[in-house]
C-alpha cells in the first residue's frame, strides 16, 4: 500500500484554496482539486502535475461531494485529508435585504462544509484514520456591522467543527479549524452592497496576509503526530486589531 497521502481541497482555484493545494503538493500529497470553475481547475491541475487531479464540484449540492470523494478514490485511493475551504463573503447591511446572498452564504459556507464532512466521515471513522480541516474566519470569533450573516456561518463552522471533534476524539480522526484574519484574496469581489464595498476598497492600516500563510497553518496541523490534534488555529496580520 502506498504511503503517499491524498487530500481533497474545495474552493481550490484561487486564494487560500489554491495556496493550500500547492503546499500539499510540495509536501508530498496527492491532491484532488475541487471547485466550480472547470477551466481554472484544468489549468491548475496541469501546472501541478501528476500528483494533482480535479473534479468540478458545487459544494451546495450534497451529491457533488459524494461524487467528488468517489472520483478521488478512483484517481488516488482513500481520502486521508479533507480541506473544506470553499466560501463566499458578500457582506451587506441587514437593511439592504440581500436575502439571496444570505441564502447563498449559508449554502456554501455552512452547508457545504457539512456536506464535505458527510462525504468522508464514515470511511475515516471505519479505518480510524483521517483529518478534516475546516476553514472558518476571525469573523467566527467576533461580529462587526455588515458581517452579520457571514459571521453567523463562520461561528457555525467553528461550532460544528468542535462538536465533530468531540464526537470522534476517540476514533483517531482529527478535526482542525483554521480561522484566518484579513487575507489578500478574491473574497471581497463578491460584495454587491455599494457602501460596504467602498469601505472595504478603502484599504486597511496594515498589510493583509498572503494565502500562503494560511496554507502553512494547514501544513502545521497535518504534520503533527497522530496523537496530537491542533483543534483551532487563528492566524491574523500582526497589525490587525478588529476584523477590518
Amino acid at each position: 500500500m502506498t504511503s503517499i497521502k491524498t487530500a481533497v481541497v474545495t474552493g481550490a482555484t484561487s486564494g487560500i484554496g489554491e495556496a493550500i493545494a500547492r503546499a500539499l503538493i510540495a509536501n508530498g500529497y496527492n491532491v484532488m482539486l475541487a471547485a466550480r470553475r472547470v477551466d481554472k481547475l484544468a489549468t491548475l491541475a496541469d501546472e501541478l502535475g501528476a500528483k494533482a487531479a480535479y473534479h468540478p464540484t458545487d459544494v451546495t449540492r450534497h451529491s457533488n461531494l459524494i461524487d467528488l470523494v468517489a472520483a478521488t478514490e478512483v484517481a488516488f485511493g482513500q481520502v486521508d485529508v479533507l480541506v473544506n475551504n470553499a466560501g463566499i463573503m458578500p457582506l451587506s447591511l441587514f437593511e439592504t435585504r440581500k436575502v439571496d446572498e444570505w441564502d447563498r452564504m449559508i449554502d456554501v459556507n455552512l452547508k457545504g462544509t457539512l456536506y464535505g464532512i458527510d462525504a468522508v466521515l464514515s470511511q475515516m471513522v471505519s479505518r480510524q484514520d483521517g483529518h478534516i480541516v475546516n476553514v472558518a474566519s476571525i469573523a467566527g470569533l467576533q461580529v462587526s456591522p455588515a458581517f452579520g450573516v457571514y459571521s453567523a456561518t463562520k461561528f457555525g463552522v467553528r461550532a460544528l467543527s468542535e462538536g465533530l471533534r468531540q464526537e470522534i476524539a476517540g476514533k483517531n480522526v482529527r478535526v482542525t479549524t483554521i480561522s484566518p484574519g484579513s487575507v489578500a484574496t478574491e473574497l471581497f469581489s463578491t460584495i454587491t452592497d455599494p457602501a460596504v464595498l467602498a469601505a472595504m476598497q478603502g484599504g486597511f492600516p496594515y498589510d493583509p496576509m498572503q494565502p500562503r500563510s494560511i496554507a502553512d497553518a494547514v501544513i502545521y496541523a497535518l504534520s503533527q503526530p497522530t496523537s496530537v490534534c491542533a483543534g483551532e488555529i487563528i492566524v491574523r496580520p500582526t497589525g490587525q486589531g478588529a476584523m477590518s
